[in-house]
């Protein structure tokens, strides 16, 4: 069966890849603000070109456009396209949704099946504009429930996946399938009213088994923990990155700085709980979120202090009631510390080291992937101009175009 999974897999992705002939128009965009990701400033009045999907060069008037279909962006403000770092997006009208928003790159954080692998093969191979996926698959979790449908190398683990070998064959059976990043447990849920966010689940001997058999296919951890022991253990078993994080210590919080552990806080989440609508609802949630928001800021503001790498996640699905969205979390880090730069930082150039794309996205350099994003203002100056999309690209694709405003 495993032989025959793969095969259907490697199939599948081999269709795709010999359909490949979409046509990839090449793009100048003139009369724009330029902010380019790295440096703290605008380059005023330039045209960023785009051939194939990426940026060809950023010059300034006076470069010729001939060969370019030409897109006046009217004065308005250029940035690399918004990073999530922690989705659970899993079907098109979702990334069609988190293209609306700005995002351009996500990384999963576990889905019911492989969906999150087919988008990314679909954004490879420019069948949608995108976002690109890094995806994680099945999160590996003690009880599957219904995700145990995914693949029928499961079946074994029908009565749970806590032994060595359990945890492996989930980790290798995500991995076969595409995935390029393990999602795993530290803690219990925040968004269950039966759960304890700080309970831990895995141990740290757990979680190192995790971290070592993704390891030796190259393959990074991240890690759910609010609770501060989970997250401890996974710091000390290698995770990339914990998410939440909303009860850390300050004695963990001087262990990732020291081994490079990211933290994703998904603040905006916490918010979600005690707002009607969105993903969460319930009184105890909104009592629960009530209580975790002010934690969840003392431990950011330490975090920053410390100088830990902080990467954006809106945790959500994209579903047509998430309200959580990437632009908003910027705000959060804004809010509670960080300059207008570095809470653009942790959605682009940040996030990207983060999943490991830095190569490919984040910044609006030759080269790069065609990821850009149109806002009405200087986002320097008022972050909350991110919260206004005017113009998507992905992959060098048009996703999102509402300008020009006014008839010819």
């Amino acid at each position: 069966m495993k032989i025959l999974a793969t095969c259907f897999f490697v199939m599948a992705t081999g269709i795709l890849a010999r359909s490949q002939n979409v046509a990839m128009k090449s793009y100048a965009l003139v009369h724009v603000n330029v902010f380019n990701g790295v440096e703290e400033k605008i380059y005023t009045n330039a045209i960023v070109f785009v051939r194939n999907g990426k940026i060809d060069k950023v010059g300034k008037v006076g470069d010729g456009t001939d060969g370019y279909e030409v897109i006046d962006c009217q004065g308005y403000y250029l940035l690399p396209g918004l990073i999530d770092a922690h989705t659970h997006l899993d079907n098109l009208a979702a990334a069609k949704r988190a293209l609306e928003t700005g995002v351009t790159t996500v990384r999963t954080a576990g889905v019911a099946g492989y969906q999150d692998v087919a988008l990314r093969e679909l954004a490879r191979q420019h069948r949608i504009a995108g976002p690109d996926v890094v995806p994680a698959g099945v999160y590996v979790t003690p009880n599957l429930e219904e995700t145990i449908l995914a693949d029928v190398r499961l079946g074994s683990l029908i009565n749970g996946v806590k032994t060595d070998d359990e945890l492996r064959l989930l980790v290798n059976t995500n991995i076969d399938r595409g995935a390029r990043v393990i999602k795993t447990r530290g803690t219990e849920r925040a968004g269950r009213p039966d759960t304890d966010p700080r309970e831990q689940v895995y141990t740290e001997a757990q979680i190192r088994v995790i971290v070592n058999e993704a390891g030796k296919r190259n393959v990074p951890v991240m890690i759910h923990a609010h609770g501060d022991e989970g997250a401890r253990a996974a710091v000390l078993a290698g995770a990339r990155s914990i998410e939440h994080g909303t009860f850390l210590s300050d004695e963990t919080l001087v262990l990732m700085k020291q081994k490079g552990t990211f933290l994703v806080p998904t603040f905006i989440t916490l918010e979600d709980l005690t707002q009607p609508g969105g993903d969460y609802t319930g009184p105890v949630l909104e009592l629960r979120g009530r209580f975790m928001i002010p934690q969840a800021e003392k431990v950011f503001k330490r975090a920053l202090s410390l100088g830990i790498k902080i990467a954006t996640g809106a945790d959500n699905s994209y579903q047509t009631m998430s309200t959580s969205r990437i632009s908003l979390e910027c705000a959060h880090f804004a809010r509670m510390g960080m300059t207008h730069f570095q809470a653009i930082q942790s959605a682009t150039v940040v996030a990207a080291e983060l999943l490991e794309v830095d190569q490919e996205t984040g910044k609006i350099m030759p080269g790069y992937d065609a990821d850009l994003l149109l806002v009405p203002g200087n986002p320097l100056d008022e972050i909350r101009f991110l919260q206004d999309a005017l113009l998507v690209m992905s992959n060098g694709q048009i996703a999102v175009k509402r300008i020009p405003f006014g008839k010819p």
